[in-house]
């Protein structure tokens, strides 16, 4: 039987057509996921954050403004953003939504403990709805200083 087989030179007629049909194949193949690659990040999500202004500011109630952005520093409109006590207090949470220019004005009256020379406020943000971003990672926080 082995001696059938060795003797049997069709298996090698087909040889070189099968490798010129993988070597298309794994072709096409790579060029599909390499476009696929490429385009990762037109599909993405972005991360946002925010810009205070002013970055610093004191205790009493004082008219914040905030900018959300996105990874490029592009303004972002329509998201939601939450002012929160961090280790500075508020007496409530504060929201407010983003303009055409990604601006939000807020009024917050942070507080400060009995000893503390200074604390944070943190700001989250919901993203506008239908769009490719979100906000997982910490945002830049408003630094509140004892007067």
């Amino acid at each position: 039987m082995f001696d059938a087989l060795w003797r049997d030179e069709r298996a090698i007629e087909g040889l070189p057509i099968r490798l010129v049909i993988a070597l298309v194949v794994g072709v096409a193949s790579l060029s599909v996921m390499l476009n696929t690659l490429s385009g990762v990040e037109a599909i993405g999500v972005a991360e946002l954050d925010v810009k205070p202004e002013p970055e610093v500011t004191t205790t009493g109630e004082q008219a914040i403004h905030v900018q959300v952005v996105g990874p490029k520093n592009e303004p972002v409109s329509n998201a939601t953003v939450v002012a929160r006590g961090d280790t500075a207090r508020l007496s409530s949470i504060t929201t407010a939504r983003t303009d055409a220019d990604g601006q939000a004005n807020m009024t917050l009256d942070p507080t400060l403990g009995d000893n503390q020379a200074d604390g944070t406020v943190a700001f989250d943000i919901k993203p506008p709805a239908g769009g490719q971003f979100e906000d997982r990672r910490g945002n830049t926080k408003l630094l509140v200083v004892a007067e």
